[in-house]
Formats: structure tokens, C-alpha cells, sequence
């Protein structure tokens, strides 16, 4: 992995851009397009044009997400924003006014359409500053989803609160606009390999899926699904959605923490009630990997109606979320 560089420090958004006829082989290229770069201090954030994704974050040289190279897409969708819906809908069916929606099917081992429909889209940018990026991408009408709308990132790393991320949802339609929005960041801490991590997320009830991972109901957590206490992330294998989340002044915090104290979290606003909560053998490069991801609705919420929300024709919405970090012993 090399992410020494990830773009030229004149120009932190233009490596992708080359002068003449062909390729300049002496400028670096990216799989997920230009790369954002932002400092503050000892922090580091690495945004993507693709997804909008937070390749990067880290403090101290410590890195606090999971990250991947330049030649490669995420894997495991880590870093990336999921909109108009997070997670899946199962077979991708969904009704609108009784009329039936086919949306594509992106998860074929499970046969749904998983992680929304800008995973694969270029966000372009907006707005920035010295500590701050804002892309946004368009979600034309199209098969499945009917709607036009604009989903609007912005990344930033303030002072006080670490790395703050910004989205929004604007309905460009004359309808409104069903939608679930949320992301996929994959916590670490630093060199600490995560199986000796603690987890902890304060939820009071998970969503019970089926083998597909589609919620059939919920009920209050119990065994190795309550992280209320905190769990060793080397004894879960979990892939698990949570609401009733213990707010604190409109914030909740999940937090992987080391033995000697050491810990990050990620934190999430009011406009967000729910959380997922992956452990992972699968990440390259790591025996166990850890995404915790903040999402306003559960999967097949287009079907369910839990958590779904409705965006009026020209209105917006927004939820925020951030990661924070204590790396003194």
C-alpha cells in the first residue's frame, strides 16, 4: 500500500490531470480517481472522487480506517457513502404507488441491490478549503428508482471534533423521494491488529436477518450481539444491524478500544437511529477487519418502512458523522 503521497502537495485534488496528447507515465494514477487530501495538524484525511469515499484517516502516522492502494477499488466498499439507500433491498424489488420497481442487482450471491447507486459514480467537486473537501454526484432517474436527486459530501477536519463528515440529500424530482443514507468506514487503531480490540456500541435492539441478510424483526440483544459492554472483536463474527442507540446530547458513539486504553470511535447524529456492525475475516491484508456504519435506515427499508424517510420536491437532508480518536496509553 502507498498512500506516502497520495497526491502532489500543489495540487491535492489533480492527479488525475495530465498536459499533451497521451498519458504522462510520470504522474501517478488512481483507481478511485482524484484524491483530497487534508492536514490539520497531525491528522491526515484522503478522500476519493469515487463514492466520495474517506480512503484515509489517520493521526500521527496512526491510521484510523482500514485503507487499500492505488491501483485498487475499496474493498469490502470501505470508506465509500451509500446513497439513496444503504445496505440492500431484497431482490431489488421494491412498489412506488402499487407499481412495480426493478432496481439492478449488485450483491448476486444474495440477489439484492446492495449499497444504494453511486458506488461506482464520480463525485465532483463543490467546495474547499484547507480543511475541508465538498463533492456531490447526481442520482439520474433510471429503471428502479424514478427520482432525480443530488447526494452532497463534505469531509472536514476541525479542531475540536477530529474528522467530521457532512451528507445531504437534495430532490431535484417533482415526486418525493424515498431514501436511506449512510456509509461504510472500517475503524482500526493504528498497528493494534483489531482482533485485540474492544468493540462497544451502545444499541438496545438488533435486527434479526434471514440467511440473505433481510431483517425479518427485531428483538432486544443478548449473547454475542450485545456490545453494550464491550466484546473482543477476535470472538465475533457479526454482521448485524442495531437501533435504539444510547444518545448522549444527540450523539451516539461506537468505539474499538485497545488494552492500554487507546481508542477511536465513530459517532453519529440524531438523524441517524441506526448503526451496522461488520466483523470481517475478508479484509486483505487483515485477520480480522472492523466496519461500523452509520446508516438513517436498516436494509430493505423500501420494503419495511422502517426507517424510510420521504424527501419533498426541492428540499434536502442531512445527516453527520464523524470519527474521533484518544491515542494516549
Amino acid at each position: 500500500m502507498d498512500l506516502q503521497s497520495p497526491a502532489s502537495p500543489e495540487s491535492p485534488h489533480s492527479a488525475n490531470s495530465t498536459d499533451g496528447p497521451g498519458p504522462d507515465p510520470s504522474v501517478r494514477r488512481y483507481a478511485t480517481g482524484r484524491q483530497y487530501e487534508l492536514r490539520r495538524g497531525d491528522a491526515l484525511a484522503v478522500v476519493t472522487e469515487l463514492a466520495a469515499g474517506l480512503r484515509l484517516y489517520s493521526r500521527g502516522g496512526a491510521a484510523l480506517t482500514e485503507s487499500y492502494g492505488d491501483g485498487e477499488i475499496s474493498p469490502g466498499a470501505a470508506g465509500i457513502t451509500l446513497a439513496p439507500w444503504a445496505n440492500r433491498v431484497e431482490d431489488g424489488v421494491w412498489y412506488l404507488s402499487g407499481k412495480k420497481q426493478q432496481l439492478d442487482i449488485t450483491e448476486v450471491s444474495r440477489n439484492n441491490a446492495s449499497h444504494g447507486l453511486l458506488r461506482n459514480a464520480s463525485y465532483e467537486l463543490v467546495d474547499e478549503s484547507e480543511f475541508s473537501v465538498t463533492l456531490e454526484s447526481a442520482v439520474f432517474p433510471q429503471h428502479g428508482y424514478p427520482f432525480l436527486l443530488r447526494h452532497r459530501v463534505r469531509y472536514e477536519l476541525a479542531a475540536d471534533l477530529g474528522l467530521v463528515v457532512r451528507q445531504q440529500l437534495i430532490n431535484d424530482s417533482q415526486e418525493p423521494a424515498p431514501f436511506v443514507l449512510g456509509a461504510h468506514p472500517y475503524l482500526r487503531l493504528g498497528d493494534v491488529p483489531s482482533e485485540q480490540l474492544t468493540v462497544t456500541v451502545g444499541a438496545r435492539t438488533r435486527l434479526v436477518t434471514d440467511q440473505r441478510l433481510i431483517p425479518r424483526g427485531t428483538e432486544p440483544v443478548s449473547g454475542d450481539f450485545d456490545l453494550r459492554g464491550g466484546r473482543l472483536v477476535a470472538d465475533l463474527d457479526l454482521d448485524s444491524a442495531y437501533t435504539d442507540l444510547a444518545f448522549d446530547a444527540g450523539i451516539a458513539r461506537h468505539t474499538l478500544s485497545a488494552p492500554d486504553g487507546r481508542h477511536v470511535s465513530l459517532w453519529q447524529d440524531a438523524s441517524c437511529g441506526y448503526v451496522h456492525v461488520f466483523v470481517t475475516t475478508q479484509f486483505p491484508g487483515r485477520a480480522k477487519a472492523v466496519a461500523i456504519e452509520p446508516m438513517t435506515g436498516p436494509a430493505n427499508a423500501f420494503n419495511s418502512g422502517d426507517g424510510l424517510r420521504w424527501l419533498p420536491p426541492g428540499e434536502r437532508f442531512a445527516m453527520t458523522w464523524g470519527i474521533s480518536a484518544s491515542l494516549e496509553p
